[in-house]
């Protein structure tokens, strides 16, 4: 049995050493896939911009920015970006402690490892073959397992806390329905007991019509024909009444 696990265990380190053996491998082929001196160049590239994002003040931070938007250089801008939201978190610039070149396809990666006042960054750069431009730049502070705990709890309770105040929210705006609903009934009894109380229009009476004695058809025809042969000075013989229409009794009056 002892036997087995030895052989077992011997099994796993031969694994292990292979793994570590071709990583190493394919990183010394990525590096000595450029040149020395290019690498040295590119390496050099690299601490000199790092070190001029560090020393650079806010105006000079402002310029550089706008210039760079200006020209349309979007990798520099990006990295100024980046620059400008870790650099309180990161602190006076120390050192540079290590620089990995790499062959890519638009043109070279360089990895830097710097050392800050609060904290080490990790850079990453890129620039195109005729290393005239940069394609890449980013800014990446390793922050301590306690700080990432810190910042993963902080964000669990704004993330719970906001829930759970929308939640409050929504009871307490269910919880009102039932005052609504109390004052809108209330609201009807009292219509109601308004038009209970109020006492019922009594009702219009017409305005009493005057009868007017009217005279017979027959005296009234036999008195206008004998006014009309009197103003002509005639015989009533001759006339014949064929209608009669009654005037308006404002005219009588001022007759």
């Amino acid at each position: 049995m002892k036997l087995k696990i030895k052989r077992v265990m011997l099994a796993l380190c031969m694994v292990t050493c292979l793994f570590l053996s071709a990583c190493s491998t394919a990183k010394d082929d990525a590096s000595s896939s450029v040149e020395p001196g290019l690498a040295m160049t590119l390496q050099e590239i690299s601490k000199d911009t790092l070190s001029q994002f560090a020393n650079m003040t806010d105006e000079q931070y402002a310029m550089t920015l706008a210039q760079a938007e200006k020209s349309g250089y979007t990798a520099m801008a990006t990295g100024l970006a980046s620059w400008n939201s870790v650099k309180d978190d990161l602190g006076a610039f120390v050192s540079v402690d290590d620089t990995l070149v790499t062959k890519t396809e638009d043109g070279y990666s360089i990895e830097v490892s710097a050392t800050f006042e609060k904290r080490e960054v990790k850079v990453n750069i890129g620039i195109n073959e005729e290393v005239s431009e940069y394609t890449a730049m980013s800014f990446s502070p390793v922050y301590t397992t306690g700080e990432n705990l810190t910042k993963a709890g902080m964000n669990t309770l704004m993330g719970m806390g906001t829930v759970f105040i929308v939640l409050i929210f929504i009871s307490l705006l269910i919880g009102c329905f039932k005052f609504i609903n109390a004052f809108e009934q209330k609201m009807k009894n009292n219509a109601k007991k308004e038009s209970v109380a109020a006492p019922a229009p009594a009702p219009v009476q017409a305005a009493p019509v005057e009868e007017e004695e009217l005279v017979d058809d027959l005296e009234l025809v036999a008195v206008i024909t004998a006014a009309i042969a009197a103003a002509a000075n005639t015989s009533s013989d001759g006339l014949v009444v064929r209608s009669i229409k009654r005037a308006p009794s404002a005219k009588w009056k001022k007759a």
